[in-house]
């Protein structure tokens, strides 16, 4: 998490092309919900609890995602030092804050609403610790592809009132990156990424166009009995905690909020499958086991993007 934003990188022009923008329910064709997974809660770095709504079991049908967690966490607790190499964390602070560092000096806080975009490429260590009482959020760890997976590290991020925003007919949307509703993120995507955050007053529905080759899912942040609706309009309810996974094709997806008096919440997320082999050995993520093999002997002699591996400590 760098201290300084992203606006930088904004007048390279790299900003993906992405035609998802929101559409009207007439000739839509929703894609169905294929299945549902329960977030359960575990524990994860120092003292920290998580629900982990994608783990290893849904990387087959959610190709590029890796993983999402839902993160609590407060002081003394946090995610301390640690690796990554081969993919894309994405963090999103709902309430709070976080501050991070890493051993090619970056240091920063994110507060609730603001978003860090991090490519571990060849190699990281870094440190996620808590800034105030109470501190969530959602983690996303991206694939990246092998001809990307040894690049060098890069921050982008933008702060809650960097975030483009649009709201129509009682739908209101962050858009983190792609397009919604004819607005788009200046995040680059490497592989090709959407990830919205929809809130729908009592009452409202939406319709998000998503590329058809894509794999797409959401995850329920807060919903009233009866009111988180996907697919179809008698589909089953979903509660909070959920992931919803989509089935492939159709024009996008659609949801309802079917409660009377509560809003829904949730975030939609879309990408590109990469359709590569994918090992993984904890916060490493390559093609071959030859690969995890060297990235190992990597970490362990500081060396191929780990050179500070054995002197850098986060303060």
């Amino acid at each position: 998490m760098r201290a300084n934003s992203i606006r930088g990188l904004f007048s390279f022009g790299f900003i993906r092309n992405i035609k998802s923008m929101s559409s009207s329910s007439q000739n839509f064709v929703s894609r169905s919900v294929i299945k549902k997974v329960f977030a359960k809660l575990q524990k994860e770095g120092d003292g920290a609890v998580v629900r982990r709504g994608i783990s290893r079991s849904e990387q087959k049908l959610l190709d590029p995602f890796l993983m999402l967690d839902e993160f609590s966490v407060s002081s003394p607790a946090g995610f301390p030092d640690h690796p990554h190499r081969g993919f894309e964390t994405v963090t999103y602070v709902l309430e709070g804050g976080i501050t991070h560092q890493d051993f090619k000096g970056h240091k920063g806080t994110i507060y609730a609403g603001d978003v860090q975009w991090m490519t571990a490429g060849r190699g990281i260590i870094h440190s996620e610790m808590p800034e105030e009482e109470v501190n969530k959020g959602l983690q996303l760890w991206i694939n990246l592809s092998s001809n990307e997976k040894m690049i060098e590290p890069n921050y982008q991020e933008l702060s809650n009132s960097d975030i483009p925003k649009a709201e129509e007919n009682g739908v209101q949307v962050k858009v983190i990156a792609g397009e919604s509703m004819g607005i788009q993120s200046p995040v680059y995507t490497r592989t090709p990424t959407m990830f919205l955050d929809f809130t729908l007053d009592p009452g409202a529905q939406i319709h998000q166009n998503v590329p058809e080759s894509w794999n797409a899912f959401a995850y329920v942040l807060e919903s009233g009995e009866g009111g988180a609706v996907f697919g179809s309009s008698n589909s089953s309810p979903v509660s909070a905690h959920n992931v919803v996974v989509f089935g492939p094709g159709n024009d996008g997806v659609s949801v309802w909020n079917k409660s009377p008096s509560k809003k829904l919440r949730f975030v939609l997320i879309a990408g590109e499958p990469i359709g590569e082999p994918v090992v993984q050995y904890g916060p490493f993520v390559m093609n071959t086991q030859a690969e995890i093999d060297m990235t190992i002997e990597d970490y362990h002699y500081g060396r191929n993007g780990f050179e500070m591996a054995k002197y850098w400590r986060s303060q």
